[in-house]
């Protein structure tokens, strides 16, 4: 077998690529008849309309709207921080993508890593209470990878035994939910989405914040505008005013937090609207693609086990035998016109952000998950005979 072209790969027209756009023509129209009634375009009233509407979907009291996932595990970790409940090391996953560890590096946290679970691919139970046991941990970060939700009452369990906050990363994983019908999203102090191009769906670019705690909530609101007051409650932003002595005339520009400026958009915020309006059809459609590619490739490949949930992915990830035959799969889907990558972004601890700073970490799992995974499309239109197809290319080639 030849050897992978990955600038061919990269450049193709794939009849199935991995993902498609979300905004469809109906949303293009609408959108430009809004445009043409002249409305504001920067954060204002449909952003705190989203807001609302997200918070009552996922389920949990409160919801930022930032610019993007990246920015949502930001403020997630600078909030903590500011409150200073993050005062020791935080356990990372080695599965996921790098901007859920990367800002604890930013603001001079330690992360430590754990491998993958064999199953749901997060975060190894075992390992974390072994390190909560032996090392000075303040928080967890658990990221849902592509959409499988891991073990939501051990991790509740932990956090509340040993008395650290959980993080839950789930950019990949909008509108997955577990089996007594808990949104992902609502595990964690705080939660992260991400609403890029190819997720579940999209806001051009966006993210949102997602909690319960007040405090939290405020924070992240003053971190996301400058360190501003302007979006707090009137009554807490009138008595942060009279707290710090700060008069009428320079109340609008003071800032009250080192804050950053995440802001997203009315505009984007308008197209969010309008996603919501589709999540069911969207998560509907993804789960049950997710649910056929397990039927099709059942005794032929590995993959994650989500047990009785449901699982919202943004791409269905497999496991060859072997690095070898990962490649002899990737060049026959590719010849098939049918787009594949890497799974997420293997293990982290492999890349030089890590190495050059920790040295390479090594684990059963996430080895594995870097040496023989690979994505398969998932996105609403994908027909049922389409994944027969793409799943008879994976089959057919010799391991």
């Amino acid at each position: 077998m030849k050897n992978i072209n990955f600038e061919e790969l990269r450049s193709n027209e794939f009849s199935f690529p991995l993902a498609k756009e979300t905004i469809d023509v109906s949303d293009i129209n609408t959108l430009i008849e809004w445009l043409l009634t002249g409305p504001r375009l920067t954060k204002w009233k449909l952003t705190e309309e989203f807001e609302q509407k997200w918070s009552e979907y996922i389920g949990t009291t409160y919801s930022v709207f930032v610019n993007s996932g990246s920015s949502a595990n930001l403020l997630m970790i600078y909030a903590l921080k500011e409150l200073g409940r993050l005062n020791g090391k935080v356990i990372v996953p080695s599965v996921g993508w790098i901007t859920t560890i990367s800002p604890l590096l930013h603001f001079g946290i330690e992360p430590i890593m754990v491998d993958a679970d064999e199953k749901t691919f997060g975060i190894d139970l075992e390992q974390t209470e072994f390190l909560l046991k032996t090392e000075d941990i303040s928080a967890i970060i658990f990221v849902q990878v592509l959409g499988v939700p891991h073990y939501k009452d051990e991790l509740r369990r932990l956090s509340e035994k040993y008395g650290v906050p959980l993080l839950e990363d789930g950019c990949a994983s909008l509108g997955s939910s577990y089996e007594d019908g808990t949104m992902v999203g609502q595990v964690g102090v705080m939660s992260s989405f991400s609403f890029y191009f190819g997720h579940q769906f999209s806001t051009i670019e966006g993210g949102m914040i997602n909690t319960d705690d007040e405090e939290l909530y405020h924070t992240l609101l003053m971190l996301r505008s400058h360190g501003w007051g302007k979006d707090l409650p009137k009554e807490l932003y009138k008595q942060k005013m009279v707290e710090n002595n700060i008069d009428i005339f320079h109340e609008p520009f003071t800032f009250l937090v080192p804050g950053f400026n995440l802001r997203s958009t009315d505009l984007q915020a308008f197209i969010g609207i309008r996603q919501l309006v589709k999540s069911n059809w969207i998560t509907q459609q993804r789960t049950k693609n997710h649910l056929e590619y397990a039927k099709q490739l059942f005794d032929h490949f590995e993959f994650q086990n989500w047990g009785n949930d449901n699982p919202c992915s943004i791409s269905f990830g497999v496991l060859a035998e072997s690095k070898e035959h990962r490649k002899d799969v990737v060049n026959r889907l590719v010849e098939n016109g049918i787009e594949t990558r890497i799974f997420s972004a293997g293990n982290l601890g492999l890349h030089p952000f890590w190495v050059n700073r920790y040295g390479e970490f090594h684990g059963e799992v996430a080895d594995k998950i870097h040496s023989r995974g690979f994505f398969l499309p998932n996105y609403p239109e994908l027909e049922t005979e389409d994944i027969n197809f793409i799943s008879e290319v994976c089959k057919n080639v010799k391991k």
